[in-house]
């Protein structure tokens, strides 16, 4: 194997944030009709960024996303709002949940995360800080994201895609970026599915 690629491989595998997984479970393309009330994880009441309560919202195909204001992938909030914009009118939703787990690359307050997405043109919605990663502090939500896929963010930016039921469908690793083609396809598969 020519040097370069080895290099390239071991610099790619030694960094944190390069995790380019993409993981679907079964359940991706299956049909089962389910009522459109809160479901699965659509069931978790939560707390957006201005510390109201609020539900996720039931009966849209939604992609949540782990972020975080001082990281490698920030830039990744302009085309998430690209992809929210692109599909919103069919259904479709991003939101954000800022996360402090990962190389503590989202300390601010409120105020400082809704400056970084504002700066970066995203108004999709996010919700209160979370706890990410496996332990007595973890989201109910993302312990209920992985248990459906059987995977967890390894850093900022990791998404789930979640179908109209509630259902966790597939997880896309931080270096997938917002636009990339198996993610827009998943999207545009589970929004032409029938209702």
């Amino acid at each position: 194997m020519p040097k370069r690629l080895l290099l390239t491989i071991a610099t790619t595998l030694s960094l944190p944030g390069c995790d380019n997984r993409i993981v679907t479970t079964a359940t991706t393309h299956e049909h089962n009709p389910m009522p459109l009330a809160a479901t699965g994880v659509y069931a978790h009441d939560m707390i957006n960024l201005e510390g109201n309560a609020t539900s996720l919202p039931a009966g849209h195909v939604t992609l949540i996303v782990n972020v975080a204001s001082q990281c490698g992938y920030t830039p990744q909030y302009r085309d998430l709002q690209t992809l929210h914009d692109t599909y919103a009118d069919r259904g479709f939703a991003v939101i954000g949940f800022p996360c402090n787990d990962f190389g503590s690359q989202e300390p601010g307050d409120a105020a400082a995360i809704t400056a970084c997405a504002t700066g970066l043109d995203a108004s999709f919605m996010l919700m209160d800080k979370v706890h990410v990663k496996a332990g007595p502090n973890q989201s109910p939500l993302y312990r209920d994201l992985s248990q459906a896929t059987g995977v967890l963010p390894k850093w900022n930016f990791g998404k789930y895609l979640v179908n109209r039921e509630g259902v966790a469908v597939a997880f896309f690793g931080s270096s997938v970026g917002p636009m990339d083609p198996e993610l827009t396809g998943e999207i545009e598969t589970l929004l032409d599915r029938p209702r």
